[in-house]
């Protein structure tokens, strides 16, 4: 799935701690989400040795030469503007990061083009939505707080945003409960 708990976990986190915000206390929970990448990290391993090997196919027959350096230099420069070209894609995408403390939760959403886009509440008064129609997207996944409301993994499967509903209701509840549950 997209998304990640505590920069490895693909399971909420059982929370069994207090951890405040306005204290400087770490969160007790991280969620970072992502949209699906058309080329995974071991693709990206793939797709760079590929472009290696057959790189190194005009060099093959120079071999010897001094010409075999031009070559050479050119198919390594390629190879680097490719590397560079995906790492950056990765790099600028879209992605979202959900911090939640005890008294206080906040969602950043950045954007390839423009700021991050911050929205912040009382976990305790979040309230979950998962509008199965009627919105943009088929499971339309909502967070409302602070007198506001925020969408959530809008470019995640209608599968993966009710899983994420289901987690993030799980971590919800045990901090409603003081990490008891």
């Amino acid at each position: 799935m997209p998304y990640r708990w505590n920069d490895s976990a693909q399971t909420a986190p059982r929370i069994s701690a207090h951890a405040s915000h306005a204290d400087g206390d770490a969160p007790l929970a991280r969620l970072t989400l992502w949209p699906h990448r058309s080329l995974a990290p071991k693709g990206f391993v793939a797709v760079i040795a590929l472009m290696f090997v057959l790189g190194l196919i005009p060099v093959l027959p120079l071999l010897g030469t001094t010409l075999i350096w031009m070559i050479l230099i050119f198919t390594l420069g390629v190879l680097a503007a490719l590397y560079f070209a995906l790492q950056a894609s990765y790099r600028h995408g879209l992605g979202e990061h959900l911090l939640i403390w005890s008294d206080h939760m906040e969602l950043t959403r950045t954007n390839p083009k423009g700021p991050p886009k911050t929205w912040a509440a009382n976990p305790y008064w979040v309230r979950i939505d998962l509008h199965k129609d009627g919105g943009p997207v088929e499971q339309y996944l909502t967070l409302k707080g602070a007198n506001r409301q925020v969408e959530l993994g809008a470019f995640l499967s209608p599968h993966e945003r009710k899983q994420l509903r289901d987690d993030l209701a799980y971590v919800l509840d045990q901090l409603r409960d003081g990490g008891t549950t």
